[in-house]
């Protein structure tokens, strides 16, 4: 399983930015999806996660508020979108994917993922 983050970019204070994670078989509707972010200097961080049915999710605190995510069954994809972003925000924001499961679960810890995309660099100037 290939995961490709994209939508990353450069946005002022206060702007919006979509990331979108396409997986490249047919698991975006299978699997338990997450989002992570990583700042210069610091460790990995959770930011959301959606169960494999979409019928979940789950937001950091930081993040609560201010971003959505959701998948998008046909296409085998799932979105980030994130609203009223900060300079703290400013990181590498990475797609995982776990598994297959039963269950509406989602997942917060890093090693709860299997596959894990490239990243995708988010910049949020002052």
């Amino acid at each position: 399983v290939q995961l490709q983050a994209s939508g990353g970019g450069l946005v002022q204070a206060g702007g919006s930015l979509r990331l979108s994670c396409a997986a490249s078989k047919r698991t975006g509707n299978l699997y338990p999806m997450g989002w992570f972010r990583q700042a210069p200097g610091k460790e990995r961080e959770f930011v959301a996660a959606i169960s494999w049915d979409g019928g979940n999710t789950a937001l950091s605190e930081f993040m609560k508020g201010r971003c959505t995510i959701s998948k998008d069954i046909p296409k085998n994809t799932v979105y980030l979108q994130m609203n009223s972003l900060k300079p703290e925000d400013t990181a590498v924001y990475y797609c995982a994917a776990r598994r297959a499961t039963t269950g509406g679960s989602v997942y917060y810890a890093e090693n709860d993922y299997d596959y894990w995309g490239q990243g995708t660099q988010v910049t949020v100037s002052s």
